[in-house]
């Protein structure tokens, strides 16, 4: 018989069709089909990523959604050649960001209540605080939107000081990131690329 673990909070795995929706059928589309991203799908997606863990409950990503034709235009200047097509034709480009002063809302969001002043006094670990942990929420987006049918198409090809100066200059808020949003085009989708194997990539110690 098995020996039991009460303290043990159990969860099922997900079944192989969310597993292959999540990652093993999931590619970088090439394409986007003509289909728009309503805005009660970002407000899906955003309530999605939202819940994942971030240092000290710190929630530094913020996110910028450029849905019309005029705002992404004003973003051609700052990207590279390569990206122009896939990036301009998204139905939805979000720039991943992340707040320098998130630390300011932490009363809010932390049950420790020294944790904000912990932050403001202390510059380089706030500044790697909110890129490592607005990284980790640009990560969620990914997973969310694919979970909500979405495809997505990070890039990171752009002049980043041109994009935060057009975007971000009101809000203080520094890019990470770009990443298309939409419904891939089926008939231009790609072999995925290889991947580095377990052996290769992990130790396990």
């Amino acid at each position: 018989m098995t020996e039991s673990h009460p303290e043990f909070l159990a969860t099922a795995p997900l079944d192989e069709t969310s597993l292959d929706q999540l990652f093993r059928q999931a590619r970088t589309p090439h394409g986007w089909a003509e289909m728009p991203v309503e805005r009660e799908t970002l407000v899906a997606l955003y309530d999605l990523l939202k819940l994942g863990p971030t240092s000290g409950n710190t929630c530094p990503a913020r996110f910028v959604f450029l849905t019309s034709d005029d705002m992404k235009e004003r973003l051609r200047p700052a990207l590279s050649a390569g990206n122009l097509e896939l990036c301009l034709k998204a139905p939805v480009v979000t720039l991943v960001c992340h707040d320098p002063l998130f630390f300011e809302h932490l009363p809010r969001l932390s049950r420790e209540a020294e944790l904000r002043n912990w932050f403001a006094a202390d510059v380089g670990l706030s500044e790697e605080t909110a890129f490592r942990n607005g990284s980790l929420q640009g990560g969620y987006l990914i997973l969310a939107a694919r979970a909500l049918g979405l495809s997505v198409a990070p890039f990171s090809g752009f002049d980043s000081y041109a994009v935060e100066d057009t975007f971000l200059s009101d809000t203080g808020w520094r890019i990470n990131f770009l990443a298309g949003l939409g419904y891939a085009d089926a008939r231009v989708l790609s072999e995925r690329a290889m991947r580095l194997s377990f052996d290769e990539s992990c130790l396990v110690l």
